[in-house]
This record gives C-alpha cells, structure tokens and sequence, in this order.
C-alpha cells in the first residue's frame, strides 16, 4: 500500500516543496521544486512579514497547491513547517491564517530547537556523519543552526537568530562589504556565538558539515571550477575542500553584486546574501581550528520526512 507525501519548508528566503511516495520501505521522490519568497525582506529585524512578503509566500504556496493536487496530495499528509521569520513575526497568526484561506495549506510553526533536530535528521540522511563529532551548520535567512553529532547521536544543539537575511540588513551598508562593517560583523558573532565556543570546546568536533543554500551553491561553484559542469542530481554527500572554499570566499568578497554573478554556479537568490554567510562560515573554520568540510544537500525537509516516516513505521 503506497502513501504519498508533501512536505513544505517555509524558509526566511526559500520556499521547497517536496513530494514522495512511500512503498513499504522504499521512498521515491515524485516531485520537488524550490522557490524564491524572500518572507524576511524587508520585516524580518523588526519582526514582522510585510505585505509584499505575504504576496510573495502566496504566489509561490499556490503554485505549490496546484503541485499538491496535481499529484493528488491529501491535506492530512502535507505537512508545512515555518522557521525563523515566520516564528518570530509579531504577525505570525494573521500570515498563517491568510496562507489557510486562500491555500488552503496549514503551516505549523516550529521552534528553533525542533528546526535543529529536523536538520539533523536530514544531514544525517543525506551525509555519512561518522563516528567521531561533527559539527554541522545550516545558514538560513532567519536563522542558523548549530548541531554537534555524529552518525548516531546529537551531543549538543541550538538555533541562533542571526540568518543571512538579518546579517545583511545590518551589516552590508555598501558592496562590496567594507573592512569597517566586516570587522563588526566578526565581533558580532564573536559575541552572538559564546555557547557555541562552549559546546566547541567540550565535544571537539573534527569538522564542519555544511547544509542549505549558501553550502549548496559553494558545491555547485567547486563543481563548475573543477569540472565545468553541475554536480551529479542523485548525490547528497559532498566533500568541499578549503583550499577550494577560500577560493570562493576571496571572489565572493572582492567583487560587488555584478562581478558576484559572474562567479560560475552562482544564483541569483544567493549572490548577497552569499556574502555574509562566507564570513560565518570563515570565522567558525578558523576559531575553532576546523580543517575539513563536508556538504549534505539534504537538510530540513528531508529530516521531517525521516521522521514522517519513522513514525509511519512505529
């Protein structure tokens, strides 16, 4: 007896959606597709989604509707989950009751605690962790996730409001980002990031498994400059080495938003935001002697997934 599923991941920039089937143990992805919302421009520091933001979320969650039925989605097996803008917008509640009257698609907003167990599920399911403790970031627009596990365990977790998206509107005055406003940058995750120095300290992970948007597009950029061509559709788990990173992070500082597209494997949606999320990738490498970074292309989505299915199973 197969089911399908559709899971919805509301990003502070980036709305997916993904459709599988599930047969006995096996799952076959149907359908998935990622679009541009951008909910956190504009509002996101003043904690509240704009009505431009809103217009953005229901162009792309009806498009995602007429997906759903489509390939005949039941409500009772969509599962939508809002993150960092939506759980922090003091206009939560009229935002999701907009997106169920005209979508019809219920969204349940998680914490930032649940959003880092769903991202470990997934890079776990998308990633060979190992034994030894990994330290896996996820860059979102709204928020961060930092996990400390390994294959099997999590040792330690938080969520850290500090997303591309709030970074850029605070910190990117001018473009290419100035030394003035990078040093203040540094400062603020020096002092933003405290308990995760902590936990660092503790659990001593070996390295960096990066997941979401800014990582992806480090991937695709290595691809096109080793191989001239994208990385292979059906491979979840990648190797970025920091020779091939520094590589990246020196274009992506030195060049404005114009010189930033022209980097092969760039996309639009994350040629600004790009830039702040390097510098916390740098400075987490180098505060805390990192020397190895592994990519897992699954992320949120496919943690909720595992656990659709676990408890399907259970």
């Amino acid at each position: 007896m197969s089911s399908r599923l559709g899971i919805i991941d509301l990003g502070t920039n980036t709305f997916h959606l993904l459709i599988v089937d599930k047969n006995g143990d096996a799952v076959t992805n149907i359908f998935h597709d990622s679009r541009p919302a951008r909910i956190g421009l504009g509002g996101i520091n003043k904690k509240i989604i704009t009505e431009e933001a809103l217009q953005r979320a229901l162009t792309v969650l009806t498009y995602f509707r007429q997906k759903l039925d489509e390939f005949n989605v039941p409500d009772e097996k969509t599962f939508a989950f809002g993150t960092s803008a939506i759980r922090n917008a003091e206009n939560q509640q009229d935002f999701c009751a907009e997106i169920l009257s005209k979508t019809g698609i219920t969204i349940t907003v998680i914490d930032g605690n649940r959003e880092a167990e769903y991202i470990y599920k997934g890079v776990r399911r998308g990633a060979d962790l190992g034994d030894s403790p990994s330290l896996i970031m996820d860059i979102g627009g709204g928020s961060v996730e930092f996990i400390i596990g390994n294959r099997s365990q999590i040792f330690w977790k938080q969520s850290f409001e500090i997303g591309g998206q709030r970074l850029m509107e605070r910190f990117m005055r001018n473009d290419p980002l100035s030394q003035g406003d990078s040093k203040n940058l540094y400062n603020y995750f020096e002092e933003k990031l405290i308990p995760l120095a902590n936990a660092v300290h503790q659990y001593s992970p070996d390295k960096l498994v990066g997941s979401s948007g800014t990582f992806d597009t480090l991937v695709d950029i290595d691809f096109h400059f080793r191989t001239n061509e994208r990385p292979p559709k059906n491979q979840t788990d990648f190797s970025l080495a920091l020779e091939e990173f520094y590589r990246a992070y020196a274009l992506i500082l030195t060049g404005n938003h114009d010189e930033r597209m022209q980097i092969p494997g760039m996309i639009e949606l994350r040629v600004d935001m790009i830039v702040v999320a390097v510098c916390l990738i740098d400075y987490v490498l180098k505060s805390y002697g990192i020397k190895k970074i592994q990519v897992s292309s699954y992320a949120l989505k496919e943690g909720v997934l595992a656990e659709v299915l676990a408890e399907k199973t259970a």
